[in-house]
């Protein structure tokens, strides 16, 4: 059993923001799929069950994304090398995608909430950002929506991810998933 969580934050005013990009994949993902919605309020999360595999969109918003993945993970037994989180990054170019496996939290408050609560060694799907021209800029960026433009790419970006995390599920090694599906 995999679970695959999407980082973002809840609410409409943030559902076309930068930082929601892990929600808007596992929105994709599980669109088109026989799923089942998972309604436990310890989880602090929307879990859909798709097979033998669950999807995950914390409601915790993102600075304590760690407290649903360990409800889940505890309550499911999954272990943490069987954990997919797909997040936004600022230190890549907008619709790089890259994967690793443990690593630094790089400011991103939603991975240091997971790494407290589970530990580093989950895979990270990294999907670039950009960053801001100003540095105390940030927050901003972040939380602000993708322009036009991005949306539209944003599409094709996706895609290419799902793909990734099904050949991850399917039994290919980060490594292969890594030289096959990097986008730089």
């Amino acid at each position: 059993m995999y679970l695959i969580v999407g980082l973002g934050n809840i609410g409409e005013k943030y559902q076309l923001t930068r930082h929601n990009v892990g929600f808007l994949v596992v929105d994709k993902m599980i669109k088109n799929l026989s799923s089942s919605n998972i309604n436990k309020s310890n989880f602090k999360a929307d879990v859909f069950k798709v097979g033998y595999n669950l999807f995950a969109k914390p409601k915790t918003y993102m600075n304590l994304s760690g407290e649903a993945v360990i409800a889940i993970k505890e309550y499911y037994k999954i272990d943490i090398e069987n954990i997919i989180v797909i997040h936004d990054d600022l230190d890549l170019p907008f619709g790089t995608v890259k994967f690793k496996i443990g690593g630094g939290h790089g400011g991103h408050n939603g991975l240091r909430s997971i790494d407290s609560h589970i530990g580093k060694e989950y895979i990270r799907v990294r999907i670039g950002i950009g960053k801001p021209l100003n540095k105390e800029d940030v927050s901003n960026y972040v939380l602000s929506n993708f322009s036009k433009e991005e949306l539209n790419k944003l599409e094709g970006i996706i895609t290419h991810t799902i793909s990734a995390i099904d050949a991850l599920k399917g039994g290919e090694s980060i490594n292969e998933v890594k030289s096959k599906f990097t986008l730089k």
